[in-house]
């Protein structure tokens, strides 16, 4: 069955994306822009899943490879091209999984179907993306230490050896950049819960 966004449901950026596409489909020096848009959230998808760095960026790389060679057969169905994106990941996933020898049933991933969005959860997704450009946003130690303890799964110990530290001076810095984090989540919730409080508050204090 075709899935297809219905017209009323539609946004803006949805308009914007399907541009981007037919303008990458008719000159592959534009898929820069869909590379620049979707990198994060390839990126996390695949990193969650292999738990490995080098390994998640290697994929991550494939992914927008064979995207790149086969866009112009990516057809329009209303629904994010990200879907399109994350299928090819889990196809390379499952690619690389079967050539260290464990036994996965794997498609082509140019032929991805309409169904790949139930496939992949794009709202869990866009949210690991965000956290990505916040770790970014680091200082690198404290990157680095993050990193290594959850993406790349390391210990504490692991992780001070690798980096020539005590284990105390590793839980310091990952405390650190636990606090940063969440302060920076925190700041960039939306407003509109205050807001909408302030809405439903009457003069006085007393809500109504």
């Amino acid at each position: 069955m075709v899935v297809r966004a219905p017209a009323s449901r539609r946004s803006p950026e949805q308009a914007e994306e399907r541009l981007l596409v037919e303008a990458a489909q008719k000159d592959p020096a534009r898929f820069a822009e869909l590379y620049e848009i979707n990198f994060e959230r390839v990126y996390a998808f695949v990193a969650r899943r292999v738990g490995d760095r080098p390994a998640a960026e290697d994929l991550t790389s494939e992914v927008f490879h064979k995207a790149l060679a086969n866009v112009r057969r990516f057809e329009w169905r209303g629904v994010p091209f990200a879907a399109w994106l994350l299928r090819i990941a889990a196809n390379a996933i499952a690619d690389r999984a079967q050539t260290a020898g464990r036994e996965l049933a794997v498609e082509d991933p140019p032929e991805v179907g309409e169904e790949a969005t139930a496939l992949v959860d794009l709202e869990e997704v866009e949210r690991r993306a965000r956290l990505f450009r916040l770790v970014g946003e680091l200082p690198e130690d404290q990157r680095r230490v993050i990193a290594m303890r959850f993406a790349e799964e390391k210990s504490i110990c692991e992780i001070a050896e690798g980096l020539g530290r005590t284990q105390g001076a590793v839980k310091q810095l990952q405390f650190r950049a636990l606090q940063t984090l969440r302060a920076k989540i925190e700041d960039r919730k939306p407003q509109n819960r205050r807001s909408h409080t302030k809405g439903n508050t009457k003069p006085g204090g007393k809500d109504a």
